[in-house]
């Protein structure tokens, strides 16, 4: 005769983490409904600029259907981090920083944006060293503007400050190469 355990608790549904899974799914199919709308020459005859989005959006799909397995399973967060009050107060300090990014990247560009960004998320993980969270800020900012538009030779938003840099890059290579 087998024993069943009456003190194991069945799995519930963790409805915040199903929601973050539903999240990411979405995401998958955002990037498959974009990569789709890339044009792709018929000169590629196996790799061309599709690849690394499809293989993105694979990734986010696999990666969902987990966390989506996961929430009906119980969710993955530790009993104790479920009884822990959220801080609203941080929480809103990323989402500031979030929304000030998309608001103000066309108007300000790229870095100054990001800065703004990395500050106020920096401040919501409780971070209170506005200076050295500007300074890193803008230097990763700068790697990220400068690895995109000069390497990649992709614009992700020219401002006052990037504008001014590729003009100090584009007078110092000028004088330097003739």
């Amino acid at each position: 005769m087998s024993t069943i355990n009456q003190s194991a608790a069945p799995s519930r549904l963790a409805v915040p983490e199903l929601l973050v899974g539903i999240g990411v799914l979405a995401c998958a199919g955002a990037v498959a409904w974009q990569t789709l709308a890339i044009p792709v020459s018929p000169l590629y005859s196996k790799v061309g600029p599709t690849v690394f989005p499809y293989l993105t959006m694979v990734g986010l799909a696999v990666l969902s259907l987990l966390l989506i397995v996961a929430a009906f399973r119980g969710g993955w967060q530790p009993e104790e981090e479920k009884e822990t009050p959220t801080d609203w107060k941080a929480m809103g300090f990323v989402i500031i920083g979030l929304l000030a990014n998309l608001l103000l990247i066309r108007p300000l560009g790229f870095t100054a944006a990001s800065v703004i960004m990395f500050v106020l998320v920096c401040y919501g993980f409780g971070s209170r060293h506005t200076l050295r969270d500007a300074l890193t800020g803008l230097i990763l900012a700068l790697a990220a503007y400068f690895g995109f538009a000069r390497a990649l030779g992709v614009n992700i938003g020219a401002g006052f400050i990037e504008n001014q840099l590729n003009a100090a890059i584009d007078t110092i290579v000028g004088a330097l190469g003739g």
